[in-house]
């Protein structure tokens, strides 16, 4: 029988504590929107001290960036499946741009939280670089489009998936602003599609 090293046992035990800290935040943002996350809110649920909040994982903004970083992870599942479906360049951009909708309608206080993530830079570089990989992933797709011909072969791959990145997140960010200036809520699924459209066909050759 083997056994485990009380060091090993001791180093278990606490990343299953800052994995159950973490699960805990998550869920207070699920329920009540980034407002409901409080160290005190978690240590209440997770029936474990604040003091070990700051050992595991840091104060609010470490707990922030922990979940970002799950919800980021998550986000990259979605869009995953959109990138597994054999598909022409064209459909699978449209798949991709589906998939980042459904899951902030589908998991809309943490897509608040990937818009602005707070935390220390070293943190937020990891959030920076899942970012990077997602925006090659979309890249790749269009780099396939322009050599199957049906993408501008004037634009550049990498910068065509941060512009989209950066559009789809703005045209989202209508969801869960207050200020209704110049349009009602009930107009923003027809002006995500509507952006989706644009942003989708303004990069192919010829009709759709």
């Amino acid at each position: 029988m083997t056994t485990i090293k009380p060091a090993v046992r001791v180093q278990r035990k606490a990343a299953a504590t800052r994995q159950a800290i973490i699960e805990t935040a998550k869920t207070l943002i699920i329920e009540g929107g980034l407002e409901a996350l409080t160290l005190e809110a978690v240590a209440e649920r997770a029936n474990i001290a604040v003091q070990t909040i700051y050992n595991r994982v840091g104060g609010r903004p470490g707990l922030l960036i922990a979940v970002a970083e799950m919800a980021l992870k998550e986000h990259n599942g979605y869009m995953q499946e959109a990138l597994e479906i054999a598909a022409p360049a064209r459909e699978k951009m449209r798949l991709i741009a589906n998939s980042y909708t459904r899951f902030a309608f589908e998991r809309p206080n943490e897509f608040r939280l990937l818009l602005d993530p707070a935390g220390d830079a070293e943190s937020l570089e990891h959030i920076r670089e899942l970012i990077r990989e997602q925006n090659a992933r979309t890249a790749a797709v269009i780099r396939a489009g322009i050599a199957e011909g049906s993408i501008r072969a004037d634009l550049d791959p990498d910068q065509v998936a941060l512009a989209a990145w950066g559009m789809m997140n703005g045209i989202l960010s209508l969801n869960f602003r207050d200020d209704h200036t110049h349009y009602n809520k009930q107009q923003v699924p027809a002006l995500i599609g509507t952006a989706i459209s644009l942003l989708v066909d303004g990069m192919f050759t010829g009709s759709p």
